[in-house]
């Protein structure tokens, strides 16, 4: 009976460990293997070159075509002043700013056209003098015909005489007529020194005023956009918006090239002008002289490039898909940075471009190509 103490259990171990198999090797028969697709998704989309205008921006200040030192051509005691010769105040060109008395002008005017008549008439004389000399000198010998006989000095000094009367009385009629001070163009007046009654001297500033018929911006463009510069940029339009205006633009012109580049920038200056600044002829929005400006113009035109966001791009190396769907680099040209996106060239595959990448690439990685978003959410679910 001892022999069936130790009988027992073994077999009971014997028959748990046959059973343990049969049930592995019943489990073994029913198992269906699935291969597990590892391959890491990507998003691809087919690119298309196209001809890209570039659109350059700068920035600059808004100033005078010109600023005039106005001072008076004439002397004498300020009569009276224009009321809108203040400062701030807007005239037009030709507009009488203000007066200096004319009484010994006009007086000067008056003995000027005097002088004149009597050099004409003293020249009607000295002619008629002559012609009576020579008539009679075709009945004398010629030894005794002379210049002098024939009154030909005086006839001379007659018609020196007439000149210097007309000159006379071209500067008497200047002075004259700048007894009245006026503007020499559409202007802003930007400071005034002067009151009536006060004794103004021939060349004395008396006030300063700002040209307002054109404003200037003198804008820079630097080194890596000048290649980008269209033939024809002077004389292009330019959209100007003004940082004192909200949400307004007014038109300019490319009007000149500074010819100079910067030494320590390394930029170049261009200037464009804009008409009517003030909007005296003009319904358009007020730009004031001092306001900041960022200015927008149309560069070259780039023919046939590819435009992708610049995180695709990295060392120059674009991702494409090859026919077997594996992941390849390709080396492109980036033609411009703009609004987020590179402007690219180059022999790439550009109907399979990655714009998806798995977080490793590698060149002949095979992956899986989802096509849209809603693809990969229902790949996801699966």
């Amino acid at each position: 009976m001892k022999w069936m103490k130790f009988a027992l259990p073994i077999g009971v171990l014997i028959v748990g460990y046959v059973g343990m198999k049969g049930i592995e090797a019943s489990a073994s028969d029913s198992v269906i293997t699935e291969e597990v697709d590892t391959r890491p998704t990507v998003t691809i989309e087919a690119l298309a070159p196209e001809d890209v205008r570039v659109q350059l921006t700068s920035y600059g200040e808004i100033t005078p075509l010109e600023t005039t030192n106005l001072a008076a051509q004439v002397s004498g005691e300020v009569q009276q002043w224009n009321p809108k010769f203040v400062s701030g105040g807007l005239v037009r060109r030709g507009e009488t700013l203000f007066e200096i008395e004319a009484d010994a002008y006009e007086a000067a005017l008056l003995m000027a056209e005097a002088n004149l008549a009597s050099a004409e008439a003293q020249l009607i004389q000295e002619q008629a003098q002559a012609d009576v000399a020579a008539r009679e000198a075709k009945t004398m010998p010629n030894a005794r015909v002379t210049d002098l006989y024939l009154r030909k000095p005086q006839v001379m000094s007659a018609k020196a005489a007439l000149k210097s009367a007309q000159a006379q009385l071209k500067i008497a009629k200047r002075d004259f007529e700048n007894c009245k001070v006026k503007a020499p163009y559409d202007a802003l007046v930007v400071s005034r020194g002067i009151s009536t009654g006060d004794y103004v001297t021939q060349g004395t500033p008396v006030a300063v005023i700002n040209n307002i018929e054109y404003a200037e911006v003198t804008f820079p463009v630097a080194g890596f956009d000048r290649v980008f510069l269209a033939d024809n940029t002077i004389g292009s339009e330019i959209a100007i918006e003004v940082d004192d205006i909200q949400g307004a633009t007014v038109k300019g012109t490319i009007h000149r090239d500074t010819g100079v580049i910067d030494n320590n920038t390394r930029m170049s200056y261009f200037v464009a002008r804009i008409e009517d600044p003030y909007a005296i002829n003009s319904s358009k929005p007020i730009i004031k002289f001092g306001s900041y400006s960022t200015i927008a113009f149309e560069g070259k035109t780039l023919s046939d490039v590819y435009r992708v966001p610049q995180e695709l791009i990295t060392n120059r190396l674009l991702w494409t898909l090859d026919d077997e769907d594996r992941l390849t680099s390709q080396k492109v040209t980036v033609v411009r940075e703009e609004n987020g996106d590179f402007l690219i060239q180059g022999d790439f595959n550009a109907n399979k471009v990655v714009m998806s990448l798995p977080e490793y690439p590698q060149n002949g990685m095979p992956v899986k190509v989802i096509e849209t978003t809603t693809d990969l959410v229902t790949a996801s679910a699966n």
